[in-house]
């Protein structure tokens, strides 16, 4: 069935799914080995101090900000932040990308674990 054929509530019903393990994926930074992935830092992330990527990470653990403009089709992809520390100030955006087993292109059945791998990213707004 492709996605013009699916009624919304079908729509609805994949999305909170697939929110669901976002979130598990997520909150345990990829230690929930149920859904599998990778997480990716971005250069400049990957640049930061050790503190500052401890504070990312706490704060994508914890993200829970979710309305229907910054995810509107309802399953956690997507998650924006501020914080400072030592005097500056940063903007972090995280995403998650579904792709197939072999990270190669799109899955064809985000729902499914057995197919989906998630690659979480991690940026700064300037690196979107």
């Amino acid at each position: 069935m492709t996605e013009e054929q699916k009624t919304q509530e079908e729509r609805d019903e994949t999305a909170a799914i697939v929110a669901e393990q976002n979130d598990r994926f997520r909150s345990t930074w990829g230690a929930d080995f149920s859904v599998p992935g990778q997480i990716v830092f971005t250069r400049g992330v990957a640049d930061l101090s050790p503190a500052a990527k401890a504070i990312i990470m706490q704060r994508v653990q914890q993200f829970s900000e979710f309305t229907e403009a910054n995810d509107p089709y309802g399953d956690h992809t997507f998650g924006a932040f501020e914080f400072e520390i030592a005097g500056n100030s940063y903007k972090i955006f995280w995403k998650v990308d579904l792709y197939d087993t072999a990270y190669c292109m799109g899955s064809d059945n985000p729902a499914d674990v057995n197919v989906t791998r998630r690659v979480l990213t991690v940026m700064h707004a300037s690196e979107y």
